[in-house]
């Protein structure tokens, strides 16, 4: 395998099962498998049907049900989509996944708002120092993220 210490698709899946487990969440997950049904392709080359180390391309697009609202999309290339209430993170890693999730619904991500520049901010904090920011548009302030104003 390409990268060893990278967890796969599969394992990513699991771990967020866990957490929906944990915070007693119902989840749906969308395997797609194969070159032809993943949504992206960087690792191997256009007309390539396995990746590199000859495994098929996993892609799973997974749903958390409850408050928030989260979607992560687990792609091949080792790194996922986490949307919680329609504000997309993007590039997070694989292995980053778990800590994230588990910080949106242990109550620890957090909206802050600013004067300058203007602006509300959906701040998801991770152990160690790593935290995700994305700006939330305007009049897209849902119920849950008024809750958690900081």
């Amino acid at each position: 395998m390409a990268h060893p210490h990278l967890p796969s698709t599969e394992a990513t899946v699991t771990a967020i099962r866990e957490i929906a487990r944990e915070f007693h969440l119902e989840m749906t997950v969308t395997d797609d498998i194969g070159a032809d049904r993943t949504s992206r392709r960087t690792s191997s080359g256009a007309f390539a049907v396995l990746d590199p180390d000859g495994s098929l391309p996993h892609e799973a697009y997974v749903e958390l049900g409850g408050s928030p609202s989260v979607t992560v999309q687990v792609f091949p290339e080792d790194d996922a989509k986490i949307s919680v209430e329609g504000i997309e993170f993007a590039d997070v890693p694989r292995d980053a996944v778990p800590a994230f999730l588990r910080s949106v619904h242990g109550g620890l991500a957090h909206v802050k708002g600013r004067f300058f520049p203007p602006g509300w901010w959906l701040i998801v904090p991770l152990p160690g120092d790593e935290t995700y920011k994305e700006l939330v548009p305007g009049s897209s302030i849902t119920p849950w993220m008024n809750k958690n104003v900081r």
